[in-house]
């Protein structure tokens, strides 16, 4: 998104305000909460919801500005005594939100790859690394009850399973005690290698964030569909070629270019693809999840939710 963000792409008969927010979760709340952009990116899941509770407000383009595999991002207290991911039942997980992305991404692993029971879990709501809430959603209520706790203990998730007040967290990113503290480790050590399986096997590159625009302004000026697709395809072009640069690394990683050769071999070269067709098998996983979990009453055909673009 760089280069439309700092304004060397033009968006052919668009003049683009882009706001950056260092949250995600600003952006949402701000976009389903206020309509108060004209183009936003917006939780996979949540756009997913509304659709499904007939909220038609958005409309979305095959475009993906965020995917991240999940099994990396579920961490245990190692005093709690779980050793697979069967131990999770009867157990209290915490979660920023029931209803975030990456969790409902984190569940449906856990039932279809390792046959867990999600229904004997107590989920525990709270904000990561503070008190309180996280963020204000507006997605609609699930369509049946899951129990789900508020952290209401006036210490955040990651203080609570550091300290073994619940067994496990599901999150999209590492707490500050991974690393920090011994007793707060990874339920899967060897997540890359089970990732990359996943993939190899389903083709599912989890997909957390899509791209929306406002239903009512596209159906008055639906070219502007085509516009911005052709920008956000060129952006990531660029910044593709920009990752395989040599010359100077985009990114002071040490072994980048080893990594590009692991993406070239597992992926063909783009992990990355927008348009409906080579993202089918992940957005058919996202919604089958959201089924089972009681988000939607079935599966909506993906050309309702998406506007037709070609792949790129």
């Amino acid at each position: 998104m760089e280069a439309i963000r700092d304004g060397d792409i033009r968006i052919e008969g668009i003049d683009l305000n882009c706001i950056t927010l260092q949250s995600g979760r600003d952006v949402f709340d701000r976009m389903v909460g206020g309509n108060e952009f004209d183009v936003a990116e917006l939780s996979a899941s949540e756009y997913i919801s509304l659709a499904g509770a007939g909220d038609r407000r958005f409309i979305a383009l095959p475009v993906f500005p965020s995917r991240v595999f999940r099994h990396g991002y579920i961490f245990v207290n190692a005093r709690s005594g779980l050793r697979a991911p069967k131990d999770l039942e009867g157990q209290r997980i915490g979660l920023p939100l029931y209803t975030q992305t990456a969790a409902i991404w984190a569940r449906g692993h856990l039932r279809h790859q390792f046959g867990v029971d999600l229904s004997a879990v107590r989920w525990v709501q709270g904000a990561v690394e503070k008190t309180g809430t996280h963020g204000a959603p507006h997605a609609p209520p699930l369509l049946e009850p899951v129990e789900i706790d508020q952290n209401r203990s006036g210490k955040p998730l990651d203080a609570l399973l550091a300290q073994g007040e619940i067994a496990a967290l599901i999150g999209s990113r590492k707490p500050a005690s991974f690393g920090r503290n011994p007793d707060v480790v990874r339920l899967f050590p060897d997540y890359r290698a089970l990732e990359r399986r996943l993939y190899e096997t389903t083709k599912i590159f989890p997909i957390m964030h899509l791209i929306t625009l406002r239903r009512d302004l596209y159906e008055r000026y639906r070219w502007i569909a085509t516009s911005l697709y052709k920008a956000f395809v060129e952006s990531k072009r660029r910044a593709i070629a920009r990752m395989r640069y040599a010359g100077s690394l985009a990114v002071m990683l040490p072994w980048l270019l080893a990594e590009i050769e692991e993406i070239d071999e597992v992926f063909g070269g783009d992990p990355w693809p927008y348009g409906i067709e080579p993202n089918r098998p992940t957005l058919q996983a996202l919604i089958q999840y959201m089924v089972e979990q009681h988000f939607i009453a079935g599966p909506p055909a993906l050309e309702d939710l998406f506007i037709p673009c070609e792949a790129a």
